[in-house]
């Protein structure tokens, strides 16, 4: 049984239940009357939410009641490091890198790595600060809700609820293709044809059984993805010891055969080797200590990973000359070169289980953004529910991989992974400028004039950066845009460092070196959004619209009833407290 409220009268609910108002409780949705009523006030509504933020123990506390039974504090610094390692290590090391050694950066790729390495690391550092301040499962979303507000944080669940239903998809059919190499057959040999369509019962139920695991107990799943990430780990060893054994520093020659274009082309493809570190963030709510475990986990995990995957993409170079490299088996083949045909099953087997590790942590990452998205009334709250036993969000699970399953089932959907990189990289852009917000804002306490001058800084700096990346793309070998926009992006920065005192200090963690680490993070997240061409944007535009009108019809009314009825109840509060105390005087 369930739950309502701690402090308010107790009632018993069953976990499952079907009705209307537990998927549309709201003032809005009681009958067509109402709703027509709410759709003639959408503009007041829309500018009511586009200026409405929320705040720190809203998240935390209020929020959380929305689950009417709280997920269990069980997660260490040592479960974090190694979900930071079965999220992050998954087949894309082992694709990407040849991919893009080939086709683009050669023996340079490893420079390549250094960058998007880089880059994920001061988004690590922002999204560090912001779980262990707010300890909550929303993540990003939770974070650019209090920052930058609701219709912002609106935008970046839809981008997260696609980025999870398309990429789990996409990862479990890649499962599928693995599987069949390491049975010596043909990536397609396991599917079934009919029609135009490849169907791939395999990849539902490897999401099924991710999805199971992940439902039952978050403690179980973290031991699971201990065992599995560490037989990942011995893996990668043997790929790094054989790998250097067998190499030849004449392959390096020539080291910059598409010169530093080549290796930013590069860098923005092989970042996504380093995505979903952002799931150990969601775990904050069920970590026993957040502001120890979380810098621990993210820090410790992302930092290994990096230098792992450095010398992963050296090794490949010195193994195998770049233009010899093939793009599809790159491991594989260059161990063939060498004498060792046997090794291939080793890799496919260390790539399959990184992406069954990717798909565990994903389960529990992807569950907790949409149980906080729905405790926020952004999609129906029957999926914030938490189940009284498990401690896990099922229904929540549920949506997720019923949805990935569906689209897995019949296709990867292939066209939209360039749309996932833009997405991956508007969110973490955004998290980097909510930082510094968080940093030099505080509602009723910033003077008007400095919130005006945060505004045109942060202008600055992100129109700086969009034209660095226009430039790139327009004249990769030119420098005369870089003398106006470098320096357009410094005296932004430099503004902020200079004219706006912090209004905030990080009680525990914090991002050093504030605010030229997240400044950087943004120009950096804009430079490789950039690098992903004009049919990325599109698609992107195309996902930005239709979430709009969801957002319409359906969000804008959902969460503004939300939001007005908890204002009616502060302030009956209030007044309650008030009348006690006349009472008593």
């Amino acid at each position: 049984m369930s739950y309502i409220g701690k402090e308010d009268e107790v009632q018993q609910r069953p976990y499952w239940r079907w009705s209307k108002v537990d998927f549309l409780p709201e003032e809005s949705f009681q009958n067509w009357n109402t709703y027509l009523s709410a759709l003639s006030q959408i503009y007041s509504r829309f500018n009511d939410r586009l200026l409405s933020r929320s705040d720190d123990a809203n998240e935390i506390t209020q929020l959380r009641k929305q689950s009417e039974n709280d997920m269990k504090r069980c997660l260490t610094w040592w479960d974090l490091t190694w979900f930071g390692f079965g999220s992050v290590i998954g087949a894309g090391i082992f694709v990407l890198t040849g991919q893009e050694a080939h086709h683009h950066a050669g023996p340079a790729i490893v420079l390549s790595y250094v960058a998007s390495g880089i880059s994920a690391m001061l988004s690590v550092f922002c999204y560090t600060e912001f779980a262990v301040e707010i300890p909550v499962a929303g993540g990003s979303f939770a974070y650019l809700r209090i920052e930058l507000g609701d219709f912002v944080a609106f935008i970046t669940a839809g981008n997260i609820l696609l980025e999870s239903i398309v990429g789990g998809a996409a990862v479990a059919r890649s499962w599928t293709s693995y599987f069949a190499t390491l049975l010596d057959r043909q990536p397609d040999s396991l599917r079934i044809p009919k029609g135009n369509y490849l169907l791939d019962p395999i990849a539902v139920a490897v999401l099924a059984i991710a999805a199971t695991i992940a439902m039952i107990s978050t403690k179980k799943t973290s031991q699971l993805n201990w065992i599995a990430t560490a037989l990942n780990t011995l893996v990668i060893l043997f790929v790094l010891i054989a790998g250097f054994a067998h190499a030849n520093t004449s392959n390096l020659t020539p080291f910059l055969p598409h010169g530093a274009k080549g290796i930013f082309q590069a860098a923005a493809i092989v970042y996504f080797a380093y995505g979903g570190f952002d799931n150990i963030a969601t775990m904050a709510e069920e970590t026993k200590n957040p502001s120890r475990d979380i810098p621990l986990g993210l820090l410790g995990s992302m930092s290994i990973i990096t230098v792992v995957y450095c010398l992963m993409a050296l090794s490949l170079s010195m193994m195998q000359k770049y233009t010899e490299i093939d793009p599809k088996a790159a491991y594989s083949l260059a161990f063939q070169s060498v004498g060792m045909k046997w090794a291939k099953y080793l890799v496919a087997l260390g790539a399959l289980k990184g992406m069954t590790t990717v798909l565990l942590v994903g389960a529990l990452g992807q569950a907790r953004y949409t149980t906080h998205i729905a405790r926020a009334h952004m999609i129906p709250p029957w999926f914030a529910l938490v189940h009284p036993k498990t401690g896990t969000p099922i229904n929540a699970t549920l949506l997720m991989t019923i949805s990935s399953g569906l689209i897995a089932f019949f296709s990867s959907l292939d066209v939209l992974a360039s749309l996932l990189s833009v997405s991956t990289l508007f969110i973490f852009m955004m998290m980097a400028v909510a930082l510094l917000v968080r940093r030099y804002y505080v509602r009723e306490v910033t003077p008007g004039i400095n919130q005006l001058k945060l505004v045109i800084f942060l202008l600055v700096i992100i129109a700086s950066s969009m034209g660095t990346s226009a430039y790139w793309g327009l004249r990769p070998n030119g420098w005369v845009g870089y003398v106006v926009t470098i320096p357009l992006w410094f005296l932004g920065t430099m503004g902020i460092s200079i004219f706006l005192p912090q209004q905030r200090t990080p009680k525990v963690w914090g991002v050093p070196l504030v605010p030229w680490l997240p400044s950087l993070s943004v120009a950096i997240n804009i430079f490789l959004m950039g690098s992903l061409g004009t049919p990325a944007f599109i698609r992107f535009g195309i996902c930005t619209v239709a979430m709009l009108v969801y957002y319409i019809l359906v969000g804008v009314h959902a969460t503004y009833d939300m939001a007005h009825q908890q204002q009616k109840l502060d302030a009956l509060k209030v007044k309650n407290e008030d009348e006690d105390k006349e009472e008593k005087a």
